[in-house]
């Protein structure tokens, strides 16, 4: 029975007390596990209490505000338990699946137990603390920065808050041990497995809290996906007051089994128990699942399941969604499992460190292999403390995971030379790296000695001379490599060269391509797309690179792109700051092109599907005097060819390459309806297009038009239902600039545009390009009423930011603040008058000016830039007409 209670002391807020009679929620008999996710009041230190519900976190909002940094500090949570006089007698524990990252657990004010880390889940016993009338839970939680606690940096956020679900288990005094690294208490090996004959061995640790020797019986099923028992097996024992007693049980031969893949992820259970040797009651009981499958990794010929090749084609994820920050619900969760099921995927890296146990269940359930790693991300601090937290790390995971058919691969350090400590140092950062790699080879011996049944990674980025030369590549039985050839260096054409140096350097080591992907942000889109543009397009293309390199080359076990989905990392800029924007599908989960080009490559069935989702609503310029704009349109597929249809009338086959068909299509003005055909299959789009006058004297009518300056991308603002073209030349006519060039920044890698944070606005991609020194915008429209927009932003100068590590060839020449003043004027009319962006507004800021204008007697729009100190620039320009 919930109720609610008023807490003294000033607080008004509303504890709920949990009462419940011992019996009435039992799942398994013997233990009881209840939800507590209700009813927490949460306050950050010295702040103001407010009310919650669990998953929580208190970063969900200010990692995406335009101030730098977030919240890093102390949270404090209480709630009120209220448990029933027969629990006395039981033993009862709190079990937390994830407090970031330094947790504390009161109960009356008495500290239970504490935890270190984020990412793991940790029971902690509260029976002795408890008054059994009205009892007080609170957690403190702290995510500040930690040198002892990884991870230290990343390219993600470390939000924090108790932001996993937690529950209070409660069990008789005889039970399966909740002190051992969070585990289950109980481990499932398959000795022996092949397509006719399996063993299965299951180690149980029991633990006596009672004041007495008592005498079980430790009883073992195995059932099939039908719940018939296939085998069992009885152990009569004595175990000790106080004692913790290790039982090991065996199952010889189990003939025929049905053996577990991403085909047919056939799962078993084994159902554990403890019995009262007399009186036959059941004390504790719990369930794991249990898949039959043998797997290899081969240097030379890849990764082989049950005996069969498999080429390993999956993602990497981030646990954090859109507007939740990490403290996601549980359906959103399963969710991206079943999302990467649907992509055609066969594995998720769970990266940079464990997730919630949903995760790996619902792999168990969909057939989907796994590698779980822990977060050394980046650097380490050379202390024994946190030698000691990333060994207690790797220790929870394993021991937490076991039992999961879907682990293949237990992973530890990701990129861990990236960001070199002492390099101006080299005696010292030698002794540095030694370091990297004795607690390398500390995790690789406590990980084989925990579970020999799988294989060890180590995940490196592309410096391939300076892992091998520290020896990090000799260490794990895996090598795992981050490589983005084509986006933070070099060419897409160079990963290739990169997998074939692999294999003939370390011929008798296996790898997988732990990462690789390029920023698409759904709102950009180009014809002409470069490296950095954050298109759609740039990114379709580079995936289609890389999964043709891994493809044709059998040595290469596998890929995982980086990222199933958009996700938060507060300290990026670009053009949707705080967001990575590498995910296949967005933060909210929506697909992108780059989702379907998977489909296309991976499906067995039949595909096909026109790509731009988030593109339905298109503008353009009439093709000179046509009343049509002609603009490419793709379509994925995994057949040879397709048949397109516009508004009824074919416009062609077209051969697939690499999985895409591309047309160029006559778009009219209003609704365009889209069909493709390959064979029996068919989609359909409907894509409302603008048409913009090729010349306004055209019989195209004018309505309005967003124009980005130094630009050659799309942008779509979905928020306020307005499209952004690229910019164009001054045409007699028309429209266009004249004068000046795109503005290009101090860093060599982007060839247009800014990727700094613009202030002040959501639209950064309007503000990230210019037309530096320009003379004039020209609009010949006819005579009328209209509304001109110009917007500004200085991108030059402000505050010196450093440079993500990530962008391997971010040569950054420093940035000279020039003065720069200008007169804006209208048809000879002063608009603007001594114009300082720095100094008016501010570095980085977004600035719009509006007026309205009469237009008379042919004149046109004329917008001039008259330079007084400096050279002028206009960002973007907006015209709408009135009437």
């Amino acid at each position: 029975m919930l109720k609610s209670l008023k807490l003294k002391k000033n607080t008004l807020l509303l504890f709920a007390i949990l009462s419940f009679a011992l019996n009435s929620f039992s799942q398994n008999p013997g233990r009881q596990l209840i939800s507590l996710n209700d009813g927490w009041a949460f306050q950050k230190e010295n702040g103001q209490s407010i009310n919650v519900n669990i998953p929580h976190t208190w970063n969900d909002k200010d990692v995406l505000d335009d101030a730098p940094g977030y919240y890093r500090g102390l949270g404090i949570y209480k709630r009120k338990l209220k448990l029933d006089q027969s629990s006395k007698g039981k033993e009862i524990f709190l079990v937390f699946n994830g407090v970031a990252q330094e947790a504390e657990i009161l109960i009356n004010g008495k500290s239970a137990g504490k935890h270190i880390g984020s990412y793991t889940r940790f029971t902690v016993s509260i029976t002795k603390f408890l008054n059994f009338t009205d009892d007080v839970i609170e957690v403190r939680a702290n995510n500040r920065f930690n040198e002892n606690i990884p991870p230290l940096t990343a390219d993600f956020t470390f939000f924090g808050g108790l932001y996993r679900n937690v529950n209070l288990l409660i069990t008789e005094p005889v039970h399966f041990t909740q002190n051992d690294s969070g585990s289950s208490g109980v481990y499932i090996t398959t000795p022996q497995v092949s397509a006719n004959l399996a063993s299965i061995q299951v180690k149980s640790l029991i633990d006596n809290s009672s004041s007495t020797t008592k005498k079980i019986q430790i009883n073992n099923r195995l059932v099939n996906a039908d719940g018939k028992e296939i085998a069992s097996q009885n152990s009569l024992v004595s175990i000790a007051s106080g004692e913790n007693k290790i039982i090991v049980q065996d199952f010889k031969t189990v003939k025929q089994p049905k053996l577990w893949s991403p085909e047919n992820p056939y799962l078993y259970r084994i159902i554990t128990k403890i019995s009262d040797a007399g009186s036959k009651v059941v004390l504790d009981q719990i369930s794991n699942p249990l898949g039959f499958r043998w797997f290899k990794f081969d240097a030379e010929k890849g990764f082989f399941l049950n005996d069969k090749p498999l080429k390993i084609i999956g993602v990497s994820r981030h646990q954090d969604y859109e507007g939740l920050g990490n403290a996601v619900p549980d359906a959103l969760q399963t969710k991206d499992v079943e999302l990467l099921k649907q992509m055609g995927g066969n594995f998720l890296r769970i990266a940079h460190y464990p997730q919630d146990p949903l995760i790996l269940e619902a792999c168990d359930r969909l057939g989907i292999l796994a590698s779980v790693e822990v977060p050394l991300v980046n650097t380490i601090t050379e202390s024994e403390a946190f030698t000691t937290n990333s060994l207690n790390m790797q220790t929870e995971m394993i021991k937490q995971n076991f039992n999961h058919p879907s682990v293949v691969i237990w992973a530890y350090m990701n990129e861990i030379l990236l960001r070199p400590k002492f390099a101006n140092d080299k005696p010292r950062q030698e002794i540095y790296f030694n370091h990297i790699r004795e607690l390398a080879q500390k995790l690789e011996n406590l990980t084989r000695k925990l579970d020999p049944s799988r294989y060890t990674m180590l995940v490196n980025h592309g410096a391939f001379d300076n892992y091998n030369r520290v020896g990090l590549t000799k260490i794990p039985m895996i090598v795992g490599w981050n490589l983005y050839s084509g986006w933070y260096s070099g060419i897409p054409a160079d990963f290739g060269k990169f997998l074939d140096r692999h294999h003939k350097e370390l011929p008798d080591k296996p790898f997988l391509v732990t990462e690789y992907g390029a920023d698409a942000d759904p709102r950009i889109r180009s014809f002409q797309p470069v490296r950095f543009d954050k298109s759609v397009e740039y990114a379709t293309k580079f995936h289609q690179t890389y999964l043709n390199a891994m493809l044709e080359r059998p040595f290469v076990s596998g890929g995982m792109a980086w990222n199933l989905a958009d996700f938060n990392s507060e300290t990026r800029e670009e053009t949707m700051p705080h967001i990575n924007n590498k995910g296949l599908l967005t933060i909210g989960r929506q697909p992108k092109d780059t989702y379907f080009l998977y489909q296309a490559y991976l499906s067995d069935k039949p595909y096909l599907k026109i790509t731009s989702a988030q593109w339905k609503t298109r503008a353009g310029i009439a093709d000179s005097l046509k009343l049509t704009s002609t603009q490419p349109l793709q379509v994925a597929t995994n057949q040879k060819s397709a048949e397109l249809f516009l508004n009824g009338k074919s416009l062609g086959v077209k051969e697939a390459t690499d999985h895409i068909c591309e047309w160029q299509v006559p778009f009219i003005d209003g609704m365009n309806q889209i069909k493709v055909v390959s064979g029996f299959n068919t989609d359909e789009a409907d894509i409302d297009f603008q048409l913009q006058p090729y010349k306004f004297s055209d019989k195209i009518p004018f309505e309005n038009i967003n124009i980005l300056l130094g630009s050659k991308r799309f942008y779509i603002d979905e928020k306020n239902q307005q499209l952004w073209l690229p910019d164009q030349p001054y045409k007699t006519g028309s429209w266009g600039w004249i004068g000046g060039e795109a503005y290009k920044g101090t860093n060599n890698r982007i060839l247009y545009g800014s990727d700094k944070n613009i202030l002040q606005t959501d639209n950064d991609p309007v503000y990230q390009t210019q037309q530096v020194g320009i003379k004039q915008f020209k609009l010949d429209v006819p005579d009328g009423e209209y509304e001109l927009v110009l917007h500004f932003a200085e991108l030059v100068g402000g505050e010196t930011k450093e440079a993500l590590a990530y962008n391997l060839d971010n040569n950054h020449k420093k940035e000279i603040e020039e003065q720069r003043i200008f007169n804006v004027t209208i048809n000879n009319v002063l608009f603007l008058e001594q114009l300082n962006l720095a100094k008016d507004f501010g570095y980085t800021k977004a600035v719009e000016k509006k007026t309205r204008l009469t237009i008379q007697n042919g004149k046109g729009i004329s917008v001039e830039f008259n330079e007084i100190i400096g050279k002028p620039v206009l960002n973007a320009i907006q015209l709408r007409k009135i009437y």
